[in-house]
């Protein structure tokens, strides 16, 4: 791993946040409208900061991304915790689920659906668990709404 951070960036992309490795196979997924999504998002939550998972978004920075749609996205997590590691990020920036809007509910049913859909496509049929970090005290550490959804093993309990 020290060997990949020290790399020159031709085959890696580098942040402080994680590592993402190029996948010169997989073709890029078509663009959406972003100038009406950062508008709508404004309008709702003001101007956050963009974040690496804005930059997954803009195709600036390569990820797995194993779903798509006008709503959300889907992408292998770069740092699994569990044999299947991956987040599900709606297009809109909402920053935490503690500032989600009454009116996100449509939104945040969909990225649950989306969450079921994509476990049963990676073969999570004997279950998996579904996190929402929230906050300095739930160690959110990236500012844009994201459900983790980790699979392919015994989760323990109490978690953290």
């Amino acid at each position: 791993l020290e060997a990949i951070l020290n790399a020159p960036f031709e085959c890696a992309q580098k942040s402080r946040m994680f590592l993402v490795l190029c996948d010169p196979q997989r073709p890029l997924c078509t663009s959406r409208d972003e100038v009406s999504l950062a508008q709508e998002a404004s309008r709702k939550y003001g101007s956050p900061a963009p974040t690496i998972f804005s930059k997954v978004m803009d195709k600036s920075i390569p990820a797995d991304i194993i779903y798509e749609d006008d709503k959300c996205l889907a992408f292998r997590d770069i740092s699994p915790q569990a044999p299947v590691h991956f987040l599900v990020i709606p297009r809109i920036p909402i920053p935490r689920i503690s500032e989600a809007k009454d009116d996100d509910a449509a939104l945040l049913g969909h990225l649950l659906v989306v969450a079921k859909n994509v476990a049963k496509q990676e073969s999570l049929s004997e279950g998996y668990r579904v996190v929402i970090n929230d906050g300095k005290h739930g160690s959110q550490s990236v500012y844009h709404l994201h459900i983790h959804v980790l699979g392919g093993r015994q989760m323990q309990w109490p978690p953290g």
